[in-house]
C-alpha cells in the first residue's frame, strides 16, 4: 500500500492537524469463533431481550414464536425468492414500509435529490457497503442511493439500534441487509463480514459510522482497497480511527470526514441529542428531571444538546471537560464545571458524551449513590467501563428492555442503560428531520468522492467545502417556509463574497 501524507486536508485549503492516536479496541471475539447453537442463543438473550420485549416502546414488532431461533439459523427468503439478507423476521416488512414512508415526509432533501436524479444517475456503477444504524431514516438514505444508481449492502453499527421491521422492509425491497436488534458481538462481526465477503460483488465505496466496517476490511480484506474509491465516515470515533490510519501511513484511499461538516456537527450532534436524550431516559426509567442533579461528561455539540434539554426541564446540571474552550462555554451557559470525583456521590444521573474511553470507571461506579442512572450518548461503548461490573460480587438484574440494575453486596444498585451503548438509538428513536441533514451530507460526500477525477483527492482525510454544507442547508429551508435574504451587488463587493456563496470560509466550524 502506498504511504499517505500525515496531515489533514480541507478541500482547496490544506492545513495541518495534530490528532492523537486512538487505538482500535481489541476485538474479544471474531465471527469465525462462532459459539455453539445453544450458546449463541443464550448469549444473545443475556445481552439484550429488547428484540423480544413487546412492552418497550422502542422495540421492534416481533413474532413471539420466533424468539428462540437466531436469524443466522433460519432459511430466509423475501416474496421474490431472494435470500441475500439476514434479519429477524421478513413478515414485519409491511410495518417497516409504513415507518419508512413516514420518515420520507421528514427528509425533504433526500427526496429532492431523488427527483433531481431522475434524469441522471450520479452513483451509477457505485457499490456501496454501509455500516450504520439501521433505522427508518437510514432506509430513506439507502433507497435514495439506489435511486441515484448505487448498489448497497448494509450492516448495523450498533447491536441494539436496528429497527427489525425496517430491516425487513429493506430486505423485501431487494436490499442485502444483515442486522437485527439484540445481536451478540459474534453476530455483529459476522453481519459485517457477510456484507463484505460475497462472491461476485466487491464494494467500491464505504459508508461507515464508527469505523468498524473500515477496520474489518483493513484487517481481513486489505486487497479490497485497490478498487475502493473512498470512505465516508460520520462519527467522532470513526474519524479518530481514520486519522490514526493516516498518521500511521496506512490510509490508502481518500476519506471524507462528515462528522466535522457544519451540517453534521451543528445540527445532528446538537439538536438531535437535545431532543433524544430526554426521550431515551423517559422511556427506560420514567424519571422526573425537575430537581435532579445530573453530570454530563463532555461539552462538545452532543454535550451542549443534552445540557440544554436537562436544564430546560429543571435539572441541576454539572459538566466535566478537558478542553478549556468547551469548559468556558459551559461556564458561560450557566453550568457548573467540576471534576467527576467531586460530584459522583451526589448526582442522580451520569451521562457520557466524549467519544473517549474509561470516562466512568469502577471507582466512580462504586461511589455512586443508590439508584443513580448511568448512560452514554457517545457512539462508542467504551466510555463507561461496563466490563468492570461483570464480577462475581455484583448482581445483574434485567428489569425491562435495555435497563439493568447492577446490585452491590450492601444492596446499593445503579441503573445502567443499554449496557453503556448509545442511549438514544438503543432505547428510543431520534428526530427524523435532523437526520435528513446528516444523511444528505453523506449522500453528497459519496457522490463527490465517487465522481471525482483521478488525482483530485489523495490518500488523506478531507472535509466537505462550505458550498456543499450551504447547499444541504438550503434544501431544508422550504420546510419552514423560510425566505433567504439576497446580497445586493454593493453588499457582496463590500464583504468580498460571491452573491451565491459560500458565505463562510472553509475553516469555519
Amino acid at each position: 500500500m502506498e504511504k499517505c501524507k500525515k496531515k489533514k486536508r480541507e478541500i482547496n485549503n490544506p492545513e495541518k492537524n495534530l490528532i492523537g492516536e486512538i487505538q482500535f479496541a481489541d476485538q474479544k471475539q471474531e465471527f469465525s469463533k462462532r459459539p455453539s447453537k445453544i450458546g449463541r442463543r443464550s448469549l444473545s438473550r443475556s445481552i439484550s431481550q429488547s428484540s423480544t420485549d413487546s412492552y418497550s416502546s422502542a422495540a421492534s414488532y416481533t413474532d413471539s414464536s420466533d424468539d428462540e431461533t437466531s436469524p443466522r439459523d433460519k432459511q430466509q427468503k423475501n416474496s421474490k425468492g431472494n435470500g441475500d439478507f439476514c434479519i429477524k423476521n421478513i413478515k414485519q416488512a409491511d410495518f417497516g414500509r409504513r415507518e419508512i414512508e413516514i420518515a420520507e415526509q421528514e427528509m425533504p432533501a433526500l427526496m429532492a435529490l431523488r427527483k433531481r436524479a431522475q434524469g441522471e444517475k450520479p452513483l451509477a456503477g457505485a457499490k456501496v457497503v454501509g455500516c450504520t444504524h439501521i433505522t427508518a431514516q437510514t432506509a430513506v438514505l439507502m433507497e435514495t442511493l439506489s435511486a441515484l444508481g448505487a448498489q448497497c449492502r448494509w450492516a448495523a453499527c450498533n447491536i441494539y439500534s436496528t429497527q427489525n421491521e425496517v430491516a425487513a422492509a429493506l430486505a423485501e425491497g431487494g436490499f442485502s441487509v444483515f442486522a437485527w436488534k439484540g445481536e451478540s458481538e459474534d453476530d455483529f462481526w459476522w453481519c459485517i463480514d457477510r456484507c463484505v465477503n460475497v462472491e461476485g460483488w466487491q464494494p467500491n465505496m464505504i459508508l461507515d459510522d464508527g469505523g468498524d466496517l473500515t477496520h474489518w476490511i483493513y484487517k481481513k480484506y486489505p486487497n479490497m482497497f485497490k478498487k475502493i474509491k473512498g470512505i465516508v465516515e460520520e462519527s467522532v470515533t470513526g474519524v479518530h480511527r481514520l486519522y490514526q490510519l493516516s498518521k500511521a501511513g496506512k490510509l490508502c484511499v481518500p476519506a471524507m470526514n462528515v462528522n466535522d461538516s457544519v451540517t453534521k456537527q451543528k445540527f445532528d450532534n446538537l439538536y438531535c441529542c437535545r431532543e433524544s436524550i430526554l426521550d431515551g431516559l423517559k422511556r427506560t426509567t420514567d424519571v422526573m428531571f425537575g430537581g435532579k442533579q445530573v453530570v454530563v461528561c463532555g461539552y462538545g455539540e452532543v454535550g451542549k444538546g443534552c445540557c440544554a434539554a436537562l436544564k430546560a426541564m429543571g435539572s441541576i446540571v454539572y459538566v466535566t471537560e478537558i478542553d478549556p474552550i468547551c469548559a468556558l462555554q459551559a461556564c458561560m451557559d450557566g453550568f457548573r464545571l467540576v471534576k467527576l470525583n467531586e460530584v459522583i456521590r451526589q448526582v442522580d444521573i451520569v451521562i457520557t458524551c466524549t467519544g473517549n474511553k474509561n470516562v466512568v470507571v469502577r471507582e466512580h461506579l462504586d461511589r455512586m449513590k443508590n439508584g443513580c442512572i448511568v448512560c452514554n450518548m457517545g457512539h462508542s461503548n467504551t466510555e463507561i467501563d461496563v466490563a468492570s461490573l461483570r464480577t462475581p460480587e455484583l448482581t445483574w438484574e434485567r428489569v425491562r428492555s435495555q435497563v439493568d440494575h447492577v446490585i452491590w453486596p450492601d444492596g446499593k444498585r445503579i441503573v445502567l442503560l443499554a449496557e453503556g451503548r448509545l442511549l438514544n438509538l438503543s432505547c428510543s428513536t431520534v428526530p427524523t428531520f435532523v437526520l435528513s441533514i446528516t444523511a444528505t451530507t453523506q449522500a453528497l460526500a459519496l457522490i463527490e468522492l465517487y465522481n471525482a477525477p483521478e488525482g483530485r483527492y489523495k490518500q488523506d482525510v478531507y472535509l466537505l467545502p462550505k458550498k456543499m454544507d450551504e447547499y444541504v442547508a438550503s434544501l431544508h429551508l422550504p420546510t419552514f417556509d423560510a425566505h433567504l435574504t439576497e446580497l445586493t451587488d454593493e453588499q457582496a463587493k463590500y464583504l468580498g463574497l460571491n452573491k451565491n456563496g459560500p458565505f463562510k470560509p472553509n475553516y469555519y466550524r
